[in-house]
């Protein structure tokens, strides 16, 4: 079969998670409906801090932004999905295809730096309480922020740039519900050998680094509370960062779980569907991770809602 390239075709079909009909119904409502908890969640996650001042702190700072990000992450992927549902239409063109997959790695590697770096703060907070405020001033928050944005959006475009030079054949099927990277890898006719290092590379350089942080400042949090005399002391201590390390276990949990799915399978439709986890489930609950083990985030969505 001789390879064409991306100029010669206008669009890929994404297969979904299921091509039976009496099933469309169902995955449309479900998928709403989570999309729908997921954006008033997290946008209500946004406004309670916005508006409560007493939240205005480094620690809700970055949840708010990793509430945007979440908003973001999934408005990049389910209301295309939605719309294929209910259109009955799998197509999506090449322009909107490539501009997916960027965003949604724009906004995967965000989660993974906010993640670390708020982290960090919780590390500061608690081993190194007296300079806390000192540390975690506006202007190195902001700066951490910028950090995070740029070298997410960097990935992401090396990535995309990649792909742009792959040359694709006239088979065009996604075995997903979104395009991703992978996928489109797999897709390609021409050597996909430098873009398979590129992954690799960048996985293990901005995916392996964030995570020995988070190890590193739990690490260092769990001996500094270890040291504390009295039970109340220490609970105190583990209540400030025990909804962030619940979420990061959600979060490299369900991403460890896609990939081990990946790997033990070679069928596609069953990985995206794993996947569902990590990329719609994990957004959706984050804010009931926070609103339910934080006393201050209860206390403003109480004011906010009344």
């Amino acid at each position: 079969m001789e390879p064409r390239n991306h100029t010669q075709f206008q669009h890929f079909i994404l297969l979904g998670l299921s091509e039976e009909a009496e099933l469309q119904p169902l995955l449309f409502g479900l998928f709403l409906s989570m999309y729908l908890v997921t954006f008033t969640g997290n946008l209500l996650i946004i406004l309670a801090i916005i508006k409560d001042s007493h939240l205005h702190t480094p620690m809700y700072f970055f949840l708010s932004n990793l509430s945007f990000v979440d908003i973001c992450s999934t408005s990049t992927t389910v209301p295309k999905m939605l719309l294929n549902i209910q259109m009955q239409n799998r197509v999506i063109s090449y322009a909107h295809c490539i501009t997916q997959m960027y965003f949604f790695m724009v906004f995967g590697g965000l989660d993974h730096f906010l993640l670390t770096v708020m982290a960090y703060d919780r590390f500061v907070a608690i081993c190194h309480p007296l300079h806390y405020t000192v540390i975690m001033n506006p202007r190195f928050c902001g700066l951490l922020l910028l950090a995070s944005w740029l070298l997410s959006v960097l990935d992401a475009l090396l990535h995309g740039l990649m792909v742009l030079r792959l040359s694709f054949c006239t088979e065009l099927e996604i075995s997903h519900f979104f395009c991703e990277l992978h996928q489109l890898v797999q897709l390609a006719c021409s050597d996909t050998f430098l873009n398979t290092l590129v992954i690799y590379f960048a996985a293990g350089l901005l995916g392996v680094i964030p995570l020995s942080g988070i190890l590193f400042s739990y690490t260092k949090i769990v001996s500094s509370i270890l040291k504390i005399s009295s039970a109340e002391g220490k609970y105190k201590a583990f209540s400030t960062c025990g909804s962030h390390l619940s979420v990061v276990s959600l979060f490299y949990g369900t991403a460890l779980g896609v990939n081990l799915s990946s790997a033990t399978t070679q069928n596609s439709r069953s990985s995206a569907i794993a996947s569902v986890m990590y990329t719609v489930a994990t957004p959706m609950l984050n804010p009931f991770i926070y609103s339910l083990r934080n006393k201050d985030i209860k206390l403003a969505l109480g004011k906010l809602c009344s």
